[in-house]
């Protein structure tokens, strides 16, 4: 398998996007609408906000997930018992945030959506008619107005040697969600479970943006868009005392949609959330 990033200009984009998702659960694009100098500038205001105390200040509302969670309370995937080494800012227009971050997190989560938005529909033109005609509506409309898609800005620490054994940055785990859009991390680690078993690195080219399938989409497509299997992994020599930052924007759908007949999007939310232990 090659995950090979393809020009977000060129015109059969859509068909080849469409085509590396189905086939390994990814899409990596170049070329794309999202400006870099923006997540850069994002990257940077990330960084000083994780290393400051005003990052307390913003701790997140249990009932709405929105602000900050420190690693004491970080995720453990699904089927693990450790937790994650991360810590992390849930940024949602109508949440809570900081000054600093407030201006370029909202220009980017708008251009982001607008961006998936398209993606999705490229997702629905080159479904097979037969899957296509799984959806209750078309792709992009599910997203119309939605405000459960969530802006993670992610901070995976310094590795210090005391690390409980075990715990990796992100264990492997499948995204709840219809796609998950990030821009390449400034630090490598993210590999893609290969439906062979093994692991593979996704480029990390600053620059690309990485594509990858949610349960949700599977769920609604009959699982002809497989929700890939991915994770995190530790770094190695000098690459362990550097900090990683991330920001995926994971792209819900109005509670409401119908998935499939025996989920909505926010039923199997309230399901997937239970199982992470976060509610």
């Amino acid at each position: 398998m090659t995950l090979e990033a393809i020009d977000y200009n060129a015109p059969d984009a859509a068909q080849r996007f469409v085509t590396s998702l189905r086939e390994t659960g990814f899409g990596v694009l170049k070329n794309h609408p999202l400006q870099q100098s923006l997540v850069q500038s994002i990257y940077d205001s990330a960084y000083a906000f994780f290393n400051s105390d005003e990052k307390n200040n913003y701790r997140f509302n249990v009932e709405t997930q929105d602000g900050f969670f420190p690693s004491e309370v970080s995720e453990v995937a699904k089927g693990h018992t450790v937790k994650d080494i991360k810590e992390y800012f849930h940024y949602y227009p109508w949440g809570q945030c900081p000054a600093s971050l407030k201006s370029e997190l909202t220009t980017y989560y708008d251009a982001a959506g607008t961006l998936a938005s398209e993606l999705l529909g490229w997702v629905e033109t080159h479904s097979p008619q037969e899957v296509a005609a799984r959806y209750s509506q078309p792709l992009s409309s599910m997203i119309d107005g939605s405000d459960k898609t969530l802006l993670r800005v992610l901070h995976y620490p310094p590795m210090t040697g005391t690390e409980e054994p075990g715990a990796i940055r992100a264990a492997a785990h499948e995204d709840i969600n219809l796609l998950t859009i990030l821009p390449a991390a400034n630090e490598p680690g993210l590999q893609v479970k290969l439906k062979d078993g093994n692991w593979k690195d996704v480029p990390c080219d600053f620059g690309n943006l990485i594509i990858n399938i949610g349960d949700m989409l599977q769920e609604t497509s009959g699982g002809y868009f497989p929700s890939t299997t991915h994770r995190v992994v530790n770094p190695d020599g000098m690459d362990k005392s550097k900090s990683r930052i991330s920001l995926p924007l994971f792209l819900h759908p109005k509670p409401d949609v119908v998935l499939s007949k025996r989920h909505t999007a926010h039923s199997y939310l309230m399901e997937r959330l239970r199982e992470l232990g976060v509610i």
